[in-house]
């Protein structure tokens, strides 16, 4: 089956690189952010390993046709390192040591850009170091979009990005319970934003489906519910929501800023991710060669068993949630971003977070989903 995307005009930021919110990260957030990233890289295995399957199925294109990788949502590249070195090493097996590899790592355009390049080309990881004929490209737009030429991927990758919202859904009733919508008990707010995730899924297929060659694959890792309906990270987000009452009621926060701090993130469902293909099977000559629900380890609960240290157990987790979420939430405050509190108010809020973990340390669950979308070829 083949549809049309959805003619969307460019929306502001609300994802972080991999992403989060309407305001690009400081210097030190992106540090903070790369290094927790790397820390739950482990969780990225089972995809990598689809990944490296999709690269040795894709029909590849004849010089001097450069091969072409897309990443979507790539943020400060180390999330990347391990997917695109994996492929371009299978790539360069199955063709021409000079036949060129063009890597383009898409984001929005507030990503931290500079800390992307830093990473390829510093990383002893990196694709570039032991590949000449491999090359490396950057495009600031919304994967909510068509980004690349049509059929001009042969293989694509996206990691823990498109659970972010392209919006906030437009009308939503105010969230007042909760910063994260899966766990308000406003039915209609959560109503609002699972259909904007469906318009979401929805486009970032499409548009995958026009941009891939014939044959060209996407592998997808994101967030998920699990069987249960279950979002997971509860502990998480209990402490983050005491932490900021305790903040409210010391007056470093007001009640009105606490209700304009919405996280759009939605994890999906099974159901949901099969949508764009009813009843056929297709959409955009796309259709679903893999789709696998499971939990990932909780990587930081796994050290905390070894060496029993629940102050960094917190840190970790505390750290994690500083990079990844807290802009967000700093974006509430009445200066937005730019608040003269800002910075307090996420040094204080990370110190909270990481004290309640560590006085309660438990696993944290994180219901995952990997997918893998093959496009038709050409008869």
């Amino acid at each position: 089956m083949s549809a049309t995307p959805r003619r969307t005009e460019p929306q502001p930021k609300v994802r972080l690189p991999e992403s989060s919110v309407v305001v690009r990260p400081e210097p030190m957030e992106s540090a903070t952010y790369s290094q927790s990233s790397r820390l739950q890289a482990a969780g990225l295995l089972p995809a990598v390993a689809l990944f490296e399957q999709a690269a040795h199925q894709v029909p590849l294109p004849k010089p001097p046709q450069p091969v072409v990788i897309a990443d979507y949502g790539a943020a400060t590249g180390h999330n990347s390192l391990k997917p695109m070195a994996t492929a371009v090493e299978v790539l360069r097996g199955r063709t021409r040591h000079d036949h060129a590899i063009l890597v383009a790592h898409t984001d929005v355009p507030e990503n931290d850009f500079t800390a992307l390049f830093n990473t390829l080309s510093d990383d002893p990881d990196s694709y570039l170091n032991n590949d000449t004929a491999s090359f490396t490209s950057a495009i600031g737009r919304s994967f909510y979009q068509q980004i690349l030429p049509t059929c001009t991927v042969n293989l694509g990758w996206s990691s823990w990005a498109i659970q972010w919202l392209s919006r906030v859904p437009e009308g939503a009733p105010e969230v007042a319970d909760h910063v994260q919508i899966a766990f308000s008990s406003n039915t209609e707010a959560r109503r609002a934003y699972e259909h904007q995730s469906a318009l979401d899924w929805n486009d970032f297929v499409a548009f995958r489906g026009r941009e891939l060659c014939p044959g060209g694959r996407l592998v997808v890792l994101t967030m998920a519910l699990d069987d249960d309906g279950e979002f997971g990270y509860r502990p998480l987000n209990e402490a983050l929501m005491a932490t900021l009452e305790e903040l409210a009621e010391h007056g470093l926060v007001r009640r009105e800023e606490m209700r304009r701090m919405v996280i759009p993130v939605v994890a999906r469902t099974e159901k949901d991710f099969r949508a764009p293909f009813a009843p056929r099977g297709w959409f955009e000559s796309l259709t679903i060669e893999h789709l696998d629900m499971f939990n990932a380890d909780d990587r930081f609960w796994a050290r905390y068993e070894k060496d029993s240290d629940a102050e960094a157990f917190g840190a970790q987790w505390a750290a994690f949630a500083r990079a990844a979420l807290f802009p967000t939430l700093r974006a509430g405050l009445s200066g937005g971003f730019n608040d003269p509190r800002g910075a307090d108010f996420i040094d204080r809020l990370e110190a909270g977070v990481a004290e309640r973990l560590a006085k309660a340390p438990e696993p944290m669950r994180i219901p995952l989903a990997s997918l893998v979308l093959a496009k038709r070829e050409s008869r």
